[in-house]
């Protein structure tokens, strides 16, 4: 065994916490109530987050739904036509959720250029019963301002099943297709009995006329259904599915008319209607013009089945809800509270939360253990590629994690790293949420204390990464940016943040019940310590640096580290990628933003060790932070660039500095290390402000315009202004600005400009395009690489929410 069990509900974590906490006996009955309605409201969601939409639990092998339309208009574009998965570039003029909290849900818009057409997935969460309760979503077509007069629109919902438990079409068997609602019953262990309601919606939707006898047999006026019993292997293709399927209906017309009596359109992209006993079933539409109906799930353990006028009242309820809590925890401050600003906040944020997912899969894992992956020898990199072509890789698990994506389109899956920047905003909102995410990362490590970067669990998620990158290695780390949201926890808890209960929010006392109850927030520290003590000392074991074999002067002989996982163009385990780097590589480097993580993560652990009274391990971390602190400074200061720099060694066995100005000379103070009348942070703000060095009107650049690598090859952290980079340097500019020190009224100063830079640029591409981007072009401002990145980019939301420094200070 490799990895810890992780098949276990956020109920079950809390219900141990409860037990091992010394709580009374009645805080334990309140808290485990909160516990039970944790789970339930976060049991359900949009948790498919490479669909446009698609809702399913956070069970291993369960139900799952999901949506598909297109306009059928004509016969040569309909294939094209289809959305299911979000693509880059399919002819969409902007998508997301304008509004979403992940425990009562949120309203979508989908602007598809392409089909002309704006779908809109109202989402809301239903209470009661003992199986997390039932929800609803109200899909809603409105044909855009250069739609034809009658836009035909075909839409297919389905739902499948895997794993133990049944799923069936309750309604009598029809021939023609089904008038009314079409209803899906099932049951599963962990569900009970359960329902889905397919309704036909108002009276106000349209279907296409019956322009050819075809129509007879199949009127476009009913509900189309057709049952697959199909592998569970493959069950997540389902549009590949429903091309093959139509095919074969295609392929009948064809035969019967020809090609001079086809059926129009929008009749022959049709499903047969062939209902029977199956694991996946679809429920085609068509509609002429604008469109609406409803999916209900009903919960059997539910006081009452919920009816459409159920999801009408739930969809009033979230939107004042959201807003009332946004405008409380997360509204913009000066100069950006004006209603522009807070609708882009809001549907920043949203998309942030609207891409949590749920994954269940196995994984790619070479454990070889070749020695060739230390990289201890000069040309490694040589020796690791040979190591990798071997294919020394197997399947592990399956195993499952809850998880805020990157990118809906691009990214759709875990990334370690990036997580850390996803959860700020989210603990700004439900640290209860923030915790249940952390833990389940924490639960995917295996006995030495390592997590793979990239979660890829399962073929549909494989099936977006190129092989080459599927394989994971456990000799390979990546930035634990984790540490940073467990800091947060702690600052939070000693801020006494949310002490004020809020009677407007039903699930006030879920989100905060670790902040309300310190006693539940040491209890959650204490029991993944353990976890967090064997990654802390994986990175000291498999990521350390070089100092005795080239006669280094460091006041510490073992502060040092490296990133495995290098090649002479990438650090791809850095997150950095193609950041400039020595030259060739060498088992002897030492990288500056490496042992900055580890001084971030070294005091973390320091903190959580004092947070929960283990005083021998406060004394042992505060040793190992003394003497990281002291070695950046000693292994990484150049004095003849002034600035922070890697080390090599060169042809003469001699420690030398490569200094490549950006985002890597700043790592220190980016994670906090530098205190306000630290000699060096002079210099630091010298580089971050000069506009022929990192200063740009769009934000602060990862490299140096004077460094000979601006703007080359493949140019991804080596000119781009980067969200994530830039909110760590706002956000200690802050720190000291608010502080007593020398640079107190400068580092102000620069807060209050880059702030306005960073929120007018992604503001700004936002509306122009529709989207947030990965990465910001620092000449033009124009957003780059990957579109709907609403990962670490939402950043900008906690960056709007922050105090405005500008009353007494000019402009940059």
């Amino acid at each position: 065994m490799f990895r810890l069990s992780v098949f276990c509900t956020p109920a079950v974590f809390l219900f141990a916490f409860l037990l091992s906490s010394g709580v009374s006996a009645g805080d334990q009955e309140v808290l485990t109530e909160t516990a039970k309605l944790s789970n339930d409201s976060l049991l359900w969601g949009p948790y498919r987050p490479n669909l446009y939409f698609g809702v399913k639990p956070r069970i291993p092998k369960s139900i799952s739904t999901g949506l598909l339309w297109a306009k059928v208009d004509d016969y040569q574009s309909v294939q094209q036509n289809f959305r299911h998965t979000c693509e880059q570039n399919e002819g969409m003029a902007g998508y997301g959720w304008d509004e979403y909290d992940a425990r009562q849900g949120g309203r979508q818009t989908i602007h598809d250029a392409g089909n002309k057409v704006d779908i809109t997935t109202e989402f809301v969460k239903i209470p009661g019963g003992k199986h997390g309760g039932s929800w609803g979503v109200r899909v809603k077509g409105t044909p855009r301002d250069d739609a034809p007069e009658h836009l035909m629109t075909t839409v297919i919902f389905y739902a499948s099943m895997e794993g133990f438990g049944t799923l069936e079409v309750a309604n009598e068997p029809d021939d023609l297709g089904f008038q009314g609602t079409v209803t899906l019953q099932g049951q599963t262990n962990e569900l009970g009995d359960f329902k889905i309601d397919i309704t036909t919606g108002p009276d106000t939707n349209a279907h296409p006329p019956p322009p050819h006898e075809t129509y007879g047999s199949k009127p476009l006026d009913r509900t189309i259904v057709a049952s697959f019993q199909v592998p569970e292997e493959a069950i997540w293709q389902t549009k590949p599915l429903l091309f093959t399927h139509m095919k074969s209906e295609i392929d009948g017309y064809i035969s019967t008319y020809g090609d001079k009596n086809s059926p129009p359109p929008w009749q022959t992209f049709t499903i047969g209607n062939e209902v029977r006993d199956g694991n996946l079933h679809l429920l085609q539409k068509v509609f002429d013009g604008a469109f609406e109906f409803d999916i209900i799930y009903s919960s059997g353990s539910a006081p009452k089945a919920v009816t459409p006028e159920d999801i009408t009242e739930g969809i009033k309820t979230v939107t004042k809800s959201f807003a009332d809590r946004f405008s409380k925890l997360l509204a913009p401050k000066s100069p950006f509270d004006k209603p522009k600003y807070a609708r882009f906040a809001k549907s920043m944020f949203s998309n942030l939360l609207g891409g949590i997912g749920y994954f269940y899969g196995d994984a790619v894992v070479d454990r070889s253990y070749a020695p060739e992956y230390e990289e201890e020898n000069e040309g490694f990199w040589q020796e690791t590629a040979d190591a990798r072509n071997r294919g020394n890789f197997k399947l592990e698990g399956p195993y499952e994690l809850y998880t805020s994506i990157p990118s809906r389109p691009f990214f759709p899956r875990g990334f370690l790293w990036d997580e850390g920047f996803h959860l700020l905003p989210i603990a700004e909102w439900d640290m209860d949420l923030t915790l249940d995410i952390v833990k389940s990362w924490f639960k995917l490590m295996d006995d030495d204390g390592w997590i793979g970067r990239e979660q890829i669990l399962g073929p549909e998620a494989r099936s977006k990464v190129p092989q080459e990158f599927q394989v994971q290695y456990p000799h390979y780390a990546n930035p634990p940016t984790l540490f940073l949201v467990l800091e947060t926890l702690i600052d939070k808890m000693k801020s006494k943040s949310a002490e004020t209960p809020d009677p407007q929010d039903p699930f006030d006392s879920i989100r905060n019940a670790h902040l309300r109850n310190p006693d539940l927030a040491i209890s959650y520290l204490r029991e993944l310590y353990p976890l967090l003590k064997r990654h802390y000392f994986w990175f000291r074991k498999t990521q350390f640096g070089d100092i005795k074999s080239y006669d280094r002067d460091a006041f510490s002989t073992k502060e040092a580290y490296r990133w495995r996982g290098r090649t002479p163009q990438h650090i791809l385990t850095s997150g950095l990628d193609d950041y400039p780097r020595a030259q060739p590589p060498h088992p002897g480097e030492l990288h500056t933003d490496l042992i900055s993580w580890m001084g971030m993560m070294t005091r973390s652990m320091r903190r959580i060790a004092e947070t929960i009274g283990e005083e021998d391990d406060v004394a042992e971390f505060k040793g190992y932070e003394t003497a990281i602190i002291r070695n950046i400074d000693d292994l990484h200061w150049d004095e003849k660039a002034q600035t922070y720099c890697d080390a090599t060694i060169d042809d003469y066995e001699e420690s030398v500095h490569v200094c490549h100005k950006g985002y890597i000379s700043i790592f220190p103070f980016m994670t906090g290390l530098l205190p306000s009348d630290s000699p060096r942070l002079g210099k630091v703000l010298d580089l971050i402000s000069d506009p022929e060095e990192l200063w740009s009107d769009f934000g602060v650049r990862s490299l140096s315009k004077r460094n000979e690598f601006y703007g080359t090859e493949e140019n991804y952290w080596r000119s781009p202004v980067w969200m994530n980079m830039n909110y760590l340097i706002v956000k200690n500019l802050f720190v000291v600005a608010k502080q007593p020190g020398p640079h107190r009224a400068r580092a102000a100063k620069q807060y209050t400009s880059l702030r306005k830079n960073l929120v007018n640029n992604v503001f700004r591409e936002w509306e122009r395009t529709g989207f947030a981007w990965e990465q910001y072009n620092p000449e033009t401002g124009q957003g780059q690489r990957t579109q709907h990145f609403t990962g670490w980019t939402s950043l900008v939301v906690n960056i709007m929410a922050m105090e405005d420094l500008s009353a007494g200070h000019d402009e940059l």
